[in-house]
Order: structure tokens, then C-alpha cells, then sequence
């Protein structure tokens, strides 16, 4: 009888060690990457969005640092270092030196780095935690609203509408104004803090809010969540392991945008006079105090403007990168 003729002989079999690559081939080939890894590899491919990453970090550890890197106290006066006559710094670039590297304010002579060190803390903090109650708020209520649907969807929408169109400035400026100097254990700047937070998250929410409450119809339909029923799992459990993980890129992505409006608002608030009060530094602020010196001392409205821009525009190149690297369907 003669031999199959499949059956590899001496000179066709391959040997351990080719055995031993086409395994570790196969191995490699069928691996699998998860949905994080995925993304982190997208977005290590954007380099607008890993340079806005970057500097995004670099703020956040100026603003914790503050007091090691502005190496001096912003609210000290330098009286010395201004002309008597003009009430404008001495030298060159608005006193631009080794001892004060953005030079110092105009009539008090107070370091412009040291206040834009610490502006960045107000900054982020209204930012950071006015983002977090808009994200809880439009979460918590949009994902009840698109998976019970009935009286509770048409009531958080009307709400989410009449939030809107609602006139946010305006209420800001007229509750800021009339709050008390004491609240809550705070006092002056603290109050305008807190009241500004709560405010632009609450105002905020409903734009997370509809999103959530879109991608929440579309997945209560899902298979998964069929399944979950039939299994007899309640709604707090449907709620919160089945819906919710599916929901974090986009609410990721949200809040990555939300923050650079929020920095936007609150420095809109100070230089309107309604945010932090004086002495303590902020962008806005500096911004309202460097209109009458635009002409004799720029450098006083080129520094804090230029700090709220690459602020900006840091979050929105990083939030790009963010939404480009969770979408499954894009193609940058």
C-alpha cells in the first residue's frame, strides 16, 4: 500500500522551531485589543491632540504648584518698580527683568507671572468642578429620561428647553450680586466660587443631557439589554451596568469640551466684575484692569489674553483628539 499523499514526510515536515513561529503567529494574530487600547493608539497618532494633552497636564500641575513656581507672593506691591509720574512700570516690555519675567502691573507693581500662575487655579477649579455638576446632573438625568421615556422624558426635556434659553450671564450677574459675604462657612471669594460653580453646572447640564438621553433610546433597544430583562435583571441594574458603561466616551468626549467654555465663562464673569473678588488673581479680571493701559503698557493685556487662548485652545485640540479617538466610525 502506498503512503497518503498528504502525509508530510521527513523532508516536508516542518521543524519545532518553524512549529513553534506559526503558533506564536497565530497567537499574535488572533489577540485581542480592548476598546481603551484601541483609542489610546488613535490618539497617540494625533499629535495636535497629544501636544494639547501635554499642555492641558503642564496647567494642571502649574495650578497645584502654584506657590513653588511663582516663587513670590502676586499680591506684593512693588511701588519701586513704577514710574511715579505715569503710574506705568519702568523699562522695557512693561518691566520685563530676570526677577519678573512678564513684567509687573501697571500703578501697584504686583508680578504679572505670579498672577497668572495663580489665575490658573481659579481658572481650572471653575472649570474642572462646574463640568463635574453639569456631568452628573445631565448623566443621572437624560439617562432617565431616554430609557423611562412617558411623562419622565417629556419633563426633563421641557426642563433641559427652558435651561437653554434661559439668559445664564444675566442670572450669574443678578444672584452674584445679591449673595451674602458669608455662606456655608465661606467668605467673599469662596461664596463667588461656589455660587459660580453651581451655577454653571446647572446651566450646563442640559447640553450633556441630551446627548445622553439620545444615545440612551437607541441602546435600550439593544440585544444585550433584551437579554438582561429576560434574565429578570431590574432597572437599576440595567441602568447602571448596562447602559452606563456604554455611555462613558461620549460623555468623556462632552466633558473635554464643556471645560474650555466653562474657563470661558468665568473669565467672562471676572473681567465683567462678578467673579473672584481683588486681590485675588484671575485672567479676567486682569483683563478688565489692563483696559486702560493698552495703549502705554500692552504687555499687561497680551499676557493674561494669551493664557486664556492657549488654555482654550489646549482643551479643544485635546477634546478633538478625544472624540476622533472614541468614534469607531472615524476615519482621521
Amino acid at each position: 500500500m502506498t503512503a497518503p499523499l498528504h502525509e508530510p514526510t521527513a523532508e516536508t515536515a516542518p521543524s519545532a522551531a518553524e512549529e513553534a513561529a506559526l503558533a506564536g503567529a497565530e497567537a499574535k494574530a488572533v489577540q485581542g485589543r480592548s476598546l481603551g487600547r484601541i483609542a489610546w493608539e488613535r490618539l497617540k497618532r494625533d499629535r495636535l491632540a497629544l501636544a494639547g494633552g501635554m499642555v492641558v497636564v503642564l496647567l494642571v500641575l502649574v495650578a497645584m504648584f502654584a506657590p513653588l513656581i511663582a516663587g513670590q507672593d502676586p499680591d506684593a506691591y512693588h511701588e519701586n518698580l513704577i514710574d511715579p509720574l505715569f503710574g506705568t512700570p519702568k523699562g522695557s516690555l512693561g518691566g520685563v527683568s530676570a526677577d519678573h519675567y512678564f513684567g509687573v502691573e501697571p500703578v501697584s507693581g504686583r508680578d504679572i507671572f505670579a498672577r497668572i500662575v495663580y489665575g490658573a487655579r481659579i481658572s481650572l477649579l471653575v472649570g474642572f468642578l462646574s463640568a463635574l455638576v453639569a456631568v452628573v446632573l445631565g448623566t443621572v438625568l437624560g439617562i432617565l429620561a431616554g430609557f423611562f421615556g412617558g411623562w419622565v422624558d417629556s419633563a426633563v426635556s421641557r426642563v433641559m428647553d427652558g435651561l437653554l434659553a434661559f439668559p445664564q450671564l444675566l442670572f450669574i450677574i443678578a444672584l452674584v450680586s445679591v449673595m451674602p459675604n458669608q455662606m456655608l462657612g465661606l467668605t467673599g471669594t469662596g461664596v463667588r466660587l461656589f455660587v459660580m460653580i453651581l451655577v454653571i453646572g446647572f446651566f450646563g447640564w442640559p447640553y450633556i443631557g441630551r446627548v445622553v438621553r439620545g444615545q440612551t433610546l437607541s441602546l435600550r433597544e439593544r440585544e444585550y439589554v433584551e437579554a438582561a430583562r429576560s434574565l429578570g435583571a431590574g432597572r437599576l441594574y440595567i441602568l447602571f451596568k448596562e447602559l452606563l458603561p456604554n455611555l462613558v466616551a461620549p460623555i468623556i468626549v462632552y466633558t473635554t469640551m464643556m471645560i474650555p467654555t466653562n474657563i470661558l465663562t468665568e473669565a467672562a464673569l471676572s473681567f465683567l466684575g462678578v467673579g473672584v473678588k481683588p486681590p485675588t488673581s484671575s485672567w479676567g479680571q486682569m483683563l478688565s484692569a489692563a483696559i486702560d493701559y493698552y495703549d502705554s503698557d500692552p504687555m499687561y493685556m497680551v499676557v493674561p489674553g494669551l493664557a486664556i487662548f492657549i488654555t482654550v485652545l489646549a482643551f479643544n485640540l485635546f477634546g478633538d483628539g478625544v472624540r476622533d479617538a472614541l468614534d469607531p466610525k472615524g476615519s482621521r
